[in-house]
C-alpha cells in the first residue's frame, strides 16, 4: 500500500471514527435534555436526533425572520394539493360559516371554536418567508392569532409535549413540541396579504410555523389534539411526513 493511499485511509478512518464519537455524544446529550425526535429510529435517526437537539438547545426563542411589505412576493406560488374532498367542498358552498375548529386531548377544557371565535380573539400579522424542501420559497404577510391564544383559552396541561393538528383533507397531519406551539409567530392565520385566506394558501383557516419548512404549515385545520406522547397517532413517527420520508424536525 503506498503512502498516500495509507494517509488517505487513516484520515477518514479518523473522520469517521469522530463523526460516530460526535453522534453519540449528541444522543447522550438529546437524552438528557428530553430533546429525542419521534422519528429517531432508522438510519437517518441520529443526524435527525442531532439536528433537532442542537436546534432546540441552541436558538429555542429565535424568530423567523421578518420582512417589510415592500418585499411581499408579488406572484406568491400555491403548491398543488389534492382536490378537495366532498365534506371541503360543502364548507366552501356555505362561505365557511359551519367551518370549526375542535382542541382536545390534555387540554382543562375541551373546545371547539368557530372562525369567528378566533376572529374575537387577539389578531397580530407576520410577514414571513414560506421555504418549500423542493426549493421554492415565496413571502406573504399571515394574519392571524398566536397558536398560543387558543392552548390558553382550553388550558393546556403542563404535561403536554406536543400539539398534533390535522388538516380535514384525509392523512394530511403534522405535529410541533411546545416550543414552537408556544412560540409567538406559530399561527392560526386566518388572512392574507391583507384579505381573507385563499383556498389555495389554506383558507379559511392555516396552522403557520415560520420557523420550520412548509410542509409543517398544514391547510384546512380542523383539529388540534395536545398530548404527552406521539406513539398513538399514525405510525408512530411523529406526522404524517416522516411516513413519506421527510424529517418530522423541519427547523430552518
Amino acid at each position: 500500500m503506498s503512502k498516500i493511499s495509507r494517509r488517505k485511509l487513516i484520515t477518514t478512518g479518523l473522520a469517521a471514527t469522530a463523526g460516530v464519537a460526535g453522534l453519540a455524544t449528541a444522543s447522550r446529550i438529546a437524552q438528557q435534555y428530553g430533546l429525542i425526535p419521534p422519528d429517531s429510529g432508522g438510519v437517518y435517526g441520529p443526524g435527525e436526533t442531532l439536528t433537532y437537539a442542537a436546534q432546540r438547545l441552541l436558538t429555542n426563542n429565535s424568530l423567523a425572520r421578518e420582512f417589510p411589505r415592500s418585499m411581499i412576493s408579488k406572484v406568491p406560488f400555491a403548491n398543488e394539493t389534492a382536490p378537495p374532498s366532498d365534506a371541503f367542498k360543502r364548507h366552501q358552498a356555505a362561505g365557511f360559516s359551519d367551518w370549526r375548529l375542535s382542541v382536545d386531548g390534555m387540554v382543562a377544557h375541551p373546545t371547539t371554536f368557530s372562525l369567528s371565535d378566533l376572529r374575537r380573539l387577539p389578531i397580530h400579522n407576520q410577514i414571513t418567508e414560506v421555504a418549500c424542501e423542493e426549493g421554492w420559497s415565496y413571502i406573504a404577510e399571515w394574519i392571524g392569532t398566536p397558536l398560543v391564544n387558543v392552548l390558553n383559552a382550553v388550558g393546556v396541561l403542563p404535561q403536554t409535549r406536543y400539539v398534533v393538528y390535522f388538516s380535514i383533507e384525509p392523512d394530511w397531519w403534522e405535529s410541533i413540541d411546545m416550543a414552537d406551539a408556544l412560540h409567538p409567530q406559530t399561527f392560526l392565520t386566518l388572512g392574507m396579504n391583507n384579505g381573507d385566506l385563499p383556498v389555495s394558501f389554506g383558507g379559511p383557516l392555516r396552522l403557520r410555523v415560520p420557523r420550520q419548512l412548509g410542509y409543517k404549515s398544514v391547510k384546512y385545520i380542523t383539529r388540534i389534539t395536545a398530548t404527552d406522547s406521539l406513539k398513538r397517532f399514525g405510525k408512530g413517527l411523529g406526522s404524517a411526513s416522516p411516513e413519506g420520508g421527510y424529517a418530522w424536525y423541519a427547523g430552518i
